[in-house]
């Protein structure tokens, strides 16, 4: 059926008497995702269920306000749940090499941090002041006072000992030695020299036997000695635990609700109580040190601190972390080094959280793309998933590549709810090979690239323009801008009866269109600021498109727009420069002659040609060995090329143009020039609907614009892609004044009649049509070229080449 469409079926135009505002600075804000029901069907169920795996993966393309709109879902559910609970690593005085980590209930973390530092503050402050107290001082020479008495009866009964023997002790600075004396003086080495060797042995027993008992009474004294230190280590341990008491039960009573806590607290105090030295030590030595590197004076002190590595005390319901950067050391947290005397020190204080550790019991964002970017990232995500638990540890240990030894904190507890936001591509890519995906992430939340034209998603629209007007302080629109801003949601979603859900584009526009209202210094963006904005950006963008259009004009390429010509015939095609993208028209030609070759794809021939258009090139002699050869096979050699092409062709968009060139060729009828051909075709000859329908129109409308408007101009498109018109208003003007011309067709023989202006012809009976038709005449033609072929084939030595 041959349909010339209206001006009214030309574009869908919003009536801005309709919109309830006259501007959106009085519309409430947007608090849900526009236009994505199935989607948020999918996050309410994902975000709650708390069974394992369900994580979640929201697959959609970029602008679509995937990550905004999955942020807002995500903090509105997360206030409604509680603040997690705050973790923090400290010393483990067993092995200081696996810092023990603990759970406190949310705020709490930075009090016990705070708490601990009093703590040992007050200490350090209070007990070198308890030992040089005249009490303590008073007992402790009180121990020393009476084993140095012990000490004093020893010597002096050793002493009358040697007296009675002959001998005289003699102490000094390397020690205790036993000299012989005569008459009380002790001899020196020549006086004993010149004694009888008689008086020499005599004097030389004797000595032996006071050594005995010199190393029997040196003996004692060594114990008395280690009696002192005993005594005086037991009198500090006993003042100091008394002194740091009532610190200790006061931080018990604290935390008393926390056993973790109240275990770590004993360890604190056996630990102060083994190191009493380093609360209590010389002065001048610490302020020696101190002096030369400041921090060598707090570093026995720093085991005692507390590392918070999650701290919840300000946050306000669960917590929402987007990680755009998932490194593995963001992701899972780091263990920091420092240098000191020119070597690497770490210790627990150095532990920083990742964004699992602030996410546990709460959302973890991420976008994809960046979490394949890092090494270590996906399968570190994962492991932790699969063992509810997080790991602190370096990267390269996962190689094995260090040998040295490091920290080893204990893991904490991991339960979060992960969203990944992604390509269809991507989730495809994972689902299939990579087993664990789909058992950690069973619900799948998709973005749809339009959303229906209703009501109800209109007026979310709308809203979402003065959400972003608002956010981004922008001048607010008029109802003929917001009007004008729907059309563009139409035309971007190729289609009358949806709206783009694009909202990057829209965005743009929007501040595109602000700028150029504060140039006239406007309140309100108005409907003329839009369309500025529209035309600006394609503007910038669309040198190419008018450099195509230059070489037409001037004949660099070849369009006829006027006449008639056989077996040649316009058709339109879509050149996609990322940002933008615009038809233009290609002129198909076909050839035809006598073989058995059927229809050849010169494209193909050359490589030039994709899959798809093969394909489109292939159905071709499947509807005309259908349609004209059922009672004989197909001779026929034709040869179809878009001329002037260079690059590659791909897509069928064009197969029913060149099945127009075909046509024509056998039945050597012209083809009408000015009107230019899109759609493809199936074997039994319907018309199928394309894609970039708007563009491709505007396309063959610029160059016929260029070269001259005649009024016998137009452009076949299918009939199912009516639906899909948006054009521009320009355009639109020249249909209202005759000047242009867009037919919607559903079959080839609906567009032959109007390329050609003869009928196409029904079939009468098998292999016959109307006669005078377009298939009659291709019919004859198909028929003759089969005769010709069989008289040859009787030829002695005849051979196609």
């Amino acid at each position: 059926m041959i349909s010339e469409l209206s001006p009214d079926k030309l574009k869908f135009t919003i009536d801005e008497k309709k919109i309830d505002h006259e501007s959106t600075d009085k519309i409430t804000p947007l608090k849900s995702i526009i236009g994505q029901d199935r989607a948020v069907k999918a996050l309410k169920f994902g975000l709650n269920i708390e069974n394992n795996g369900f994580n979640i993966y929201v697959s959609g393309h970029t602008g679509t306000g995937r990550m905004t709109g999955v942020k807002n879902f995500v903090e509105e559910l997360a206030k409604t749940k509680p603040a997690p609970a705050d973790w923090c690593y400290v010393n483990n005085f067993k092995n200081s090499y696996e810092p023990k980590a603990i759970k406190l209930p949310p705020g709490k973390g930075h009090v016990f941090k705070e708490y601990m530092s009093n703590f040992i503050n007050s200490i350090r402050s209070l007990l070198p002041k308890t030992f040089d107290s005249k009490d303590y001082t008073e007992k402790k020479e009180a121990i020393t006072e009476s084993i140095e008495k012990e000490k004093d009866k020893l010597l002096s009964e050793l002493n009358k000992k040697a007296e009675k023997q002959g001998f005289i002790i003699k102490s000094t600075q390397i020690g205790l030695f036993i000299l012989p004396a005569i008459n009380g003086k002790p001899l020196d080495e020549k006086q004993f020299m010149n004694l009888k060797e008689k008086k020499k042995k005599e004097i030389k027993k004797k000595k032996a036997k006071i050594n005995k008992d010199l190393n029997k009474t040196m003996n004692n004294i060594r114990d008395l000695d280690r009696r002192i230190d005993e005594d005086i280590k037991k009198l500090n341990h006993q003042v100091a635990h008394y002194t740091i008491g009532k610190f200790v039960n006061d931080f018990n009573e604290k935390f008393k609700d926390i056993p973790e806590i109240i275990e770590y607290n004993k360890d604190v105090e056996d630990d102060i109580l083994r190191n009493l030295n380093d609360f209590i030590s010389n002065k001048h030595k610490e302020l020696s040190a101190s002096t030369l590197f400041p921090w060598m004076k707090e570093l026995p002190f720093k085991k005692y601190e507390v590392n918070v590595i999650v701290d919840n005390s300000k946050l306000k319901g669960a917590p929402v972390v987007i990680e755009q950067n998932p490194t593995y050391q963001n992701l899972l947290g780091r263990i920091e080094k420092e240098a000191q005397f020119g070597v690497l020190s770490t210790d627990f204080t150095m532990i920083r959280g990742g964004s699992l550790h602030k996410a546990n019991n709460g959302f973890l964002v991420i976008p994809v793309e960046e979490l394949f970017k890092n090494i270590f990232s996906w399968d570190s995500l994962k492991m932790s998933l699969k063992d509810k638990k997080i790991i602190i540890e370096e990267a390269s240990e996962r190689l094995g590549s260090i040998s040295t030894k490091g920290l080893k904190p204990e893991p904490i507890p991991l339960n979060v709810k992960v969203i990944l936001i992604g390509l269809p591509y991507h989730y495809n890519v994972l689902y299939n090979l990579d087993p664990d995906f789909k058992k950690l992430f069973k619900v799948r939340a998709d973005f749809d690239l339009v959303m229906e034209r209703n009501d109800a998603n209109i007026k979310k629209f709308i809203k979402f323009i003065s959400t972003f007007c608002k956010k981004e302080n922008l001048n607010h629109l008029k109802s003929s801008a917001v009007a004008k801003l729907i059309e563009y949601g139409l035309r971007l979603a190729e289609n009358k009866n949806k709206i783009s859900t694009n909202f990057s584009d829209i965005s743009d526009i929007i501040t595109e269109a602000n700028f150029y209202s504060k140039q006239k210094n406007h309140k309100y963006i108005d409907a003329c600021h839009i369309k500025k904005a529209i035309d600006e950006k394609y503007y910038r963008s669309n040198l190419i498109q008018e450099k195509v259009k230059d070489m037409i004009k001037d004949g660099t390429i070849l369009i006829d727009i006027e006449g008639g010509v056989v077996g040649q015939v316009n058709g339109l095609s879509i050149i996609d420069l990322g940002d933008i993208s615009f038809g233009k028209p290609s002129r198909v030609t076909a050839s035809v002659g006598l073989g058995k070759t059927g229809i050849i794809d010169i494209e193909r021939e050359t490589k030039l040609g994709g899959p798809i258009h093969t394909k489109g090139v292939m159905i071709l002699s499947g509807y005309i060995t259908e349609k004209h050869t059922t009672n004989s096979p197909l001779n026929l050699s034709a040869h179809i090329v878009f001329e002037q092409s260079y690059g590659n062709v791909e897509g069928d968009s064009a197969s029913s143009a060149e099945l127009y060139a075909i046509l024509s060729a056998l039945s050597e009828v012209s083809i009408n020039q000015g009107i230019a051909v899109t759609g493809s075709v199936n074997q039994k000859g319907e018309i199928q609907s394309i894609g970039g329908v708007n563009e491709k129109i505007e396309g063959f409308y610029d160059v016929c614009k260029e070269k001259g408007l005649n009024g016998k101009q137009g452009v076949i498109i299918p009939e199912s892609n009516i639906k899909n018109l948006m054009l521009r208003e320009e355009l639109i003007n020249s249909v209202k004044k005759g000047k242009f011309h867009i037919y919607a067709v559903k079959t080839i023989d609906d567009g032959i009649e109007i390329l050609t202006g003869l009928k196409a012809g029904k079939k009468t009976a098998p292999g016959k049509f109307q006669k005078g038709t377009i298939n009659y005449k291709v019919n004859n033609r198909i028929q003759e070229f089969s005769n010709k072929l069989s008289k040859y084939e009787l030829k002695p030595g005849y051979k196609e080449k």
